[in-house]
């Protein structure tokens, strides 16, 4: 035990210091919120990881989809990396950048708002955001409470009290500089605490050729009707179910397009050479976090019997990742508590400032208070990241003590919203100069209406679009038709606004005769 606090104390050490050192780096809204434009490759990529990957991953969904999938689990990992982590830097990144920043834009919601000449827009974009933000930020704190309840015996509260309070610290403190430090660190807790993981889990049952040979005997349970019928499926190279495993894969990885946390960090991105380091480093990142993680919950099976059950007999899966360290060597638990920490802080930090300056540039500015200086835009948002992480701290409560599923769900409810919204507007605004602001509208509105109805009337989809998740990678998908069909049938935007937008592009720049041969 005191190995396991100490590590935690530490921890908690180093975070609030770096937000308190930062401060004077925070005096102003375009360094509070993007650093000033001015973060490097290595702090920018692991903020992009560290925002991406969280306790629901390496708990939640490691253990549900591990247990579901098998080995065939690690796809998801795969296209974390390279659908989730790699392209965006490659066609978003530069484009981002260099618009955002002509348009004097530091949240996504102003840029929709001056992409597309619509005030509405943006107004309609910073209200989905502070929607669907705060049940996917109360989210995160759900797979830490078995977490700490296994390597510390205290109650889930007290947890939530002190990531809330840790947060709150560095991240009003220190802004996004704060947070982009912290994130490297935690960044390198993660890695190092996954690398360890997997080498215990695979030493537990004689090595990985002993592993794969165990998991490929599991007797699938009654509840795996397809799996029963495949002996060993559940270390095939698609798994016993590839339809959903595909629609996993396209949520978690295509999602991370039309995040606003997420696409933010490329708001901030420094130069060009940014662009090229941070897509290595991130993708690097992701196929160890990522891949790392559900590798990890592909041999859940082999614990079967000592995890939880609920009413019906499946296994409770936030408890099956914690089920397989119980055993874990005090130093390695301790590390492994600090990995999922670190990973539900760095996301838990993007959310907050991710809502809090959104609400206060895109909604409250100009619409709320006509007139809101410099020093009250600061101060509103650091008050709106101490509000979101309070009802957030709120919400996670009042779903761990009255064992409310319904919330932890919203998981994939926020994060199909979110993205299905934004993704498809967001990228045909970056390269495409036809789109009209209906077809913006209608974005918004089909994928928000469709994942609201999705919660209470599920019954009513087709099966397959009964998950969350399916529904999620749905509406995504259908952005990429709605966006252009609509734009094509309403008016033609105006001409000299969007040709001003995309002017940024046309710029030319010097480069020494070692990076460009030149014409001949």
């Amino acid at each position: 035990m005191f190995i396991k606090v100490s590590l935690l104390l530490v921890f908690f050490a180093v975070t609030i210091f770096i937000g308190l050192y930062f401060r004077k780096r925070a005096s102003s809204v375009n360094n509070f919120v993007l650093g000033g434009r001015s973060v490097g490759p290595w702090l920018t990529a692991f903020a992009f990881g560290t925002s991406y990957f969280s306790a629901v991953v390496f708990v939640g969904y490691a253990g549900q989809f591990g247990w579901k999938f098998g080995t065939a689990a690690v796809w998801i990992g795969l296209g974390n990396a390279l659908i989730g982590s790699l392209l965006p830097w490659i066609i978003l990144g530069r484009r981002t950048r260099l618009m955002t920043h002509h348009l004097n834009s530091a949240t996504m919601p102003e840029f929709f708002g001056s992409r597309f000449d619509s005030k509405s827009i943006k107004i309609g974009a910073s209200v989905i955001i502070f929607v669907f933000l705060i049940p996917y930020t109360a989210s995160l704190y759900n797979g830490l409470s078995r977490l700490f309840s296994m390597a510390y015996g205290i109650d889930f509260t007290i947890c939530i009290v002190a990531m809330a309070v840790l947060t709150g610290i560095y991240v009003i403190a220190g802004g996004y500089f704060a947070t982009a430090v912290n994130d490297f660190i935690q960044g390198i807790i993660m890695l190092v605490g996954i690398i360890a993981v997997i080498g215990v889990v695979l030493n537990d049952h004689g090595g990985f050729m002993s592993s794969l040979n165990a998991l490929a005997h599991v007797q699938p349970e009654a509840a795996d009707p397809a799996a029963a019928s495949a002996p060993g499926v559940f270390t095939s190279f698609f798994g016993p179910d590839p339809l959903n495993l595909l629609g996993v894969v396209l949520l978690t990885s295509l999602g991370t397009w039309g995040l606003p946390q997420m696409i933010q960090k490329f708001y901030a991105i420094k130069s060009e050479k940014t662009i090229f380091k941070g897509a290595v480093i991130s993708t690097v990142f992701a196929l160890v976090i990522a891949g790392g993680s559900y590798f990890i919950g592909s041999f859940g099976r082999l614990y079967a019997e000592g995890i939880d059950r609920v009413a019906n007999g499946s296994p409770n899966f936030d408890s099956i990742v914690p089920k397989m360290m119980e055993n874990f060597p005090a130093l390695l638990i301790g590390i492994v508590v600090v990995l999922v920490l670190s990973a539900s802080i760095s996301t838990l930090s993007a959310l907050v400032m991710t809502s809090a300056s959104t609400f206060t540039l895109d909604f409250l500015k100009g619409n709320i208070f006509k007139k809101m200086d410099e020093k009250r835009q600061l101060l509103s948002i650091r008050l709106l990241i101490v509000v979101f992480i309070l009802i957030a701290s709120i919400i996670a409560t009042i779903q761990f003590k009255g064992r409310i599923d319904f919330i932890a769900q919203l998981m994939g409810i926020s994060w199909g919203a979110l993205a299905g919204s934004f993704l498809a507007p967001f990228l045909y605004g970056l390269y495409w100069k036809r789109v009209s602001k209906a077809a913006v509208w209608s974005c918004f509105g089909f994928s928000s209406v469709f994942m609201i109805l999705n919660i209470f009337f599920k019954s009513a989809f087709p099966t397959i679009l009964q998950s969350s998740i399916n529904a999620g990678a749905f509406v995504m998908l259908a952005g990429f038709i709605i966006v252009p069909v609509v734009s094509l049938l309403t008016k033609t935007p105006d001409k000299k606004a969007v040709e001003s937008c995309f002017s940024c592009y046309e710029e030319t720049v010097s480069v020494k005769v070692s990076e460009d041969l030149g014409n001949e």
